[in-house]
């Protein structure tokens, strides 16, 4: 199938051309003829799968022929994260760019008067946090009575990180009159609930349980103690395969330990996670992009979202809680049919977090025996703690040895 045959306009179809795709992805080809339609829809597929596009390409198809004659809020989109919601409306101003329709986006962590003011200019598209989107309108700077389109995209991680009250208030706010559209990469329980009290007669598009992790992505297992887990990073990359890295961590206080560490060893390393100001993860992220950083730290704040190109590896420093994170991780890289690497560092007490992954995977992850940090109790049972008084070496001298840096 190409995108010529979806049934979608011109204008629509040069952008899409221009932008160097011709045929759609699995969620696009079964989701936009449906939207087209106006109905509302539920669609599951993991991360890097063109979930955007799936809903962009219809709302700008629905909403163009009333570009210009009214600027009132006529389709908003919801998104958990502030990089995922400024991606989001990217790809609207990028797939809109030769329709006459206006978009912007609102997000907490910077000033709201900027995004106030573009809102009073018009509007036909707003992409949203949840938080900004509630307080500029209980300011009185946002109408919803127009509103055709509503899209809650990353519904799981809405919902994980606490934001299942704000979108009901949302959803009370704007008119029962209106196509839904309910995107999440993964389908528990709470997710069916809400999809079933805010979705009317939807259709469901699952994508994601056909494949629970990209077959382009290289997946590498490393036991390692967890004092050793920096060395080992070091370690790594050394490697000039290892061009453009992702490496998640689980707190943001370990991203920036590991940041500094890297800077001192002369590799070009960032850390960008919810602490930072706003502007500071902007310019994180271009630098990324542009590869002036070379080294990525990151919360799980980027794990769903981040729209980078040419990411060749991924590193797991500390393993996910939930097995799903671990896919949507993962999925930064091996994107669009490219290959990538993804090494997953395993501490002792992080086994029985592997295993939960493994049997979301339906198979083992392949592990490196041969590496210089090869944890002594690889062997022992996943609930077997570490021996008292093992590795006392400060980890800081212990990477100095291993990076020759003993004089620096």
């Amino acid at each position: 199938m190409k995108f010529d045959d979806l049934g979608l306009a011109e204008p629509l179809l040069r952008a899409v051309r221009e932008e160097g795709y011709s045929e759609p992805t699995p969620i696009q080809q079964q989701a936009i003829p449906h939207l087209l339609e106006g109905k509302d829809l539920l669609g599951c597929a993991q991360t890097g799968t063109g979930k955007t596009a799936a809903f962009a390409l219809p709302i700008l198809q629905r909403l163009r022929s009333g570009a210009e004659k009214r600027r009132t809020i006529r389709a908003l989109v919801l998104s958990p994260t502030r990089e995922l919601a400024a991606q989001i409306n990217e790809s609207f101003a990028t797939y809109g760019r030769h329709t006459k329709l206006r978009t912007t986006v609102v997000y907490g962590g910077v000033k709201s008067r900027p995004q106030a003011q573009a809102l009073k200019k018009g509007v036909d598209i707003l992409v949203a946090t949840p938080g900004r989107l509630l307080d500029l309108h209980g300011q009185g700077r946002i109408d919803f009575s127009h509103l055709e389109v509503f899209v809650l995209d990353e519904a799981d991680r809405m919902l994980d990180m606490g934001f299942i009250d704000d979108i009901r208030r949302i959803v009370r706010l704007i008119p029962a009159q209106r196509q839904t559209l309910l995107f999440s990469a993964t389908m528990p329980s709470s997710i069916q609930s809400l999809a079933d009290s805010i979705l009317t007669d939807p259709v469901d598009v699952r994508i994601a349980v056909q494949a629970p992790a990209a077959e382009t992505v290289d997946q590498k297992l490393y036991l390692v103690e967890a004092r050793d887990k920096l060395a080992l990073l070091h370690h790594l990359l050394k490697d000039e395969s290892v061009t453009r890295a992702l490496v998640f961590m689980r707190t943001r206080h370990a991203a920036d330990r590991v940041e500094r560490h890297l800077q001192y060893s002369d590799i070009q390393a960032e850390a960008i996670h919810s602490d930072k100001p706003q502007k500071v993860r902007e310019r994180t992220l271009a630098n990324f992009k542009a590869g002036r950083t070379r080294v990525l730290v990151a919360s799980d704040i980027a794990s769903r979202g981040l729209d980078v190109d040419d990411v060749s590896h991924v590193i797991n420093y500390d393993m996910p809680h939930e097995a799903e994170a671990y896919v949507h991780r993962i999925g930064r890289t091996g994107r669009a049919g490219a290959t990538g690497v993804a090494m997953s560092f395993c501490s002792v007490d992080e086994r029985v977090h592997l295993e939960a992954i493994e049997k979301l995977l339906r198979r083992p992850i392949p592990p490196v025996h041969e590496h210089p940090f090869r944890s002594a109790m690889a062997q022992l049972p996943a609930a077997r703690p570490a021996a008292r008084g093992w590795n006392k070496i400060p980890v800081s001298r212990r990477l100095r040895t291993h990076a020759g840096l003993r004089g620096r």
